[in-house]
């Protein structure tokens, strides 16, 4: 497993948090690209989204947060998070996400080509919940090229990814704000999940951005 520097430790991202600015920070030179195998890539900027520990307070209180349940073989089970999905033209939870998606497509519109309208959120209530390895293939996203950009608000969590045709598992660990961007052909060729803690963590929101017509 090979492991690279996300938010270094819970107690730095709060620091980040609260000094920096409320909403989000700088994009242009400040973002880190990864460039993957397969014509992947992912970009990660650290501390991106100032006031998120109060951001994901007023999320965790507001938002309609709903338990799924899914399928499996012969089973139906519960999906281990919490839901809650924003299609295109609704409105969004807080201004403070209405500020991050402009932010955001403004500075990847013009590689993408389309804005990101839709909004995923998963609230991670501790180290039990979690999505196990999986690539947003549903819609466009199983035959085009695009972005998904997840902004992780609340206690850290591992992310990992690793490519769908087999090799090294790559960790990010996320929260406090931190962007993180998969892009090019990452939801094809690569998969993600967020997986158990093993140590007892708090709770965690994701909030993915996508185009229109992927999930």
């Amino acid at each position: 497993m090979v492991y690279t520097r996300g938010v270094a430790s819970t107690l730095q991202g709060s620091l980040i948090a609260l000094v920096s600015r409320a909403g989000p920070g700088p994009l242009a030179g400040s973002v880190h690209r990864a460039v993957l195998a397969h014509g992947a890539w992912v970009d990660v900027r650290p501390g991106w989204l100032g006031g998120a520990d109060e951001l994901f307070d007023r999320l965790r209180a507001r938002v309609p947060w709903q338990a799924e349940r899914r399928q499996t073989c012969d089973l139906v089970v519960d999906i281990p998070r919490l839901l809650c999905f924003y299609n295109v033209d609704q409105p969004l939870p807080d201004p403070a996400l209405t500020e991050a998606r402009e932010a955001l497509n403004a500075y990847y519109g013009p590689e993408l080509g389309e804005p990101l309208c839709t909004a995923g959120l998963c609230l991670y209530r501790d180290g039990r919940d979690n999505v196990t390895w999986h690539g947003d293939t549903i819609g466009r996203g199983s035959t085009e090229d695009t972005v998904v950009a997840i902004v992780s608000l609340g206690k850290p969590r591992t992310l990992l990814l690793r490519p769908r045709c087999g090799g090294p598992t790559i960790c990010h660990d996320l929260g406090h704000g931190d962007l993180f961007v998969m892009g090019g052909t990452c939801q094809r060729t690569w998969e993600h999940a967020v997986p158990k803690a093993t140590r007892a963590t708090g709770p965690r929101i994701s909030v993915q951005f996508r185009p229109r017509g992927v999930r």
